[in-house]
């Protein structure tokens, strides 16, 4: 690993090169903070899938172009005359010292949960009351992931169950409630109610300590495994999907789940 004097030393190449690209690339020169957002967007979700893939060379690749563009934006503004990479740096490091009260006071703090209490009374504290709990959960978070925000931040203020295995009731009863408005066919209804239990089913997941959007998109990857897998036997087999029934791609499908469960024990 590199000592410090030479990760600050890399940094200070890194912002040497972008400005010589922003000052004679005719592309970087062009670019606003709102042409790089949709890419911006892009690189963040190339991350998280470098992640959930555990790609140590991808996720050290992935996090350069994520880094680029938090510094593309510092750049932009440095030009306007609003803040540069320092002033975020320096904003980063004092609401880290002021949010971790129990390393840099005197607050005391033993657990991860004692520290995420304390984390949003002191962000109520940074924004003098003047806005609600749930008003640091951004719009644009994808839905499974707003829920999940929510919820915990509701969790913070204490508004949550008192006994974890009681959601199982609340799950239940959101199941009944649409497999109510299912059997009705009242598809406004029954869109409000499959919320209601996805709602519920999200709050389980957080409450057995569960992120709901890591454990779908594991799922997403093993469907997606095995459904290649059954599409690739198919193709062998020089017929097409149309040529078979369900319980003959239900024998490709197992096939492809027993692989799995002996590549588990290697």
């Amino acid at each position: 690993m590199h000592t410090r004097e030479e990760q600050m030393a890399a940094f200070g190449r890194f912002l040497d090169v972008l400005d010589t690209l922003r000052e004679q690339c005719p592309w970087d020169k062009k670019q606003t903070n709102e042409s790089l957002r949709p890419n911006t967007i892009e690189e963040t979700f190339e991350l998280c899938d470098a992640l959930m893939k555990d790609d140590t060379k991808d996720i050290c690749k992935e996090l350069g172009d994520v880094l680029l563009h938090v510094a593309f934006y510092a750049r932009i503004a440095s030009e306007k005359e609003q803040f540069d990479i320092a002033d975020v740096c320096d904003r980063l490091v004092e609401k880290l010292r002021f949010r971790h009260p129990h390393i840099y006071g005197d607050v005391q703090a033993q657990t991860a949960d004692e520290v995420s209490r304390n984390w949003e009374q002191i962000k109520q504290k940074e924004k003098d009351g003047n806005k609600t709990v749930l008003s640091g959960v951004p719009n644009a978070l994808p839905s499974l992931i707003k829920a999940y925000r929510i919820q915990d931040k509701a969790r913070n203020v204490g508004f949550d169950w008192q006994e974890r295995a009681d959601v199982w009731d609340k799950v239940r009863e959101e199941l009944g409630e649409l497999q109510v408005e299912l059997e009705k066919e009242d598809k406004e209804k029954s869109t409000e109610e499959f919320g209601d239990f996805l709602f519920s089913l999200i709050n389980a997941a957080r409450l057995y300590h569960i992120n709901p959007d890591n454990a779908l998109e594991h799922t997403n990857q093993k469907f997606i495994r095995r459904f290649n897998y059954l599409e690739q036997k198919v193709k062998e087999s020089g017929k097409d999907f149309k040529d078979l029934t369900l319980e003959q791609m239900d024998v490709y499908w197992n096939e492809a789940k027993a692989l799995e469960r002996e590549n588990d024990k290697k």
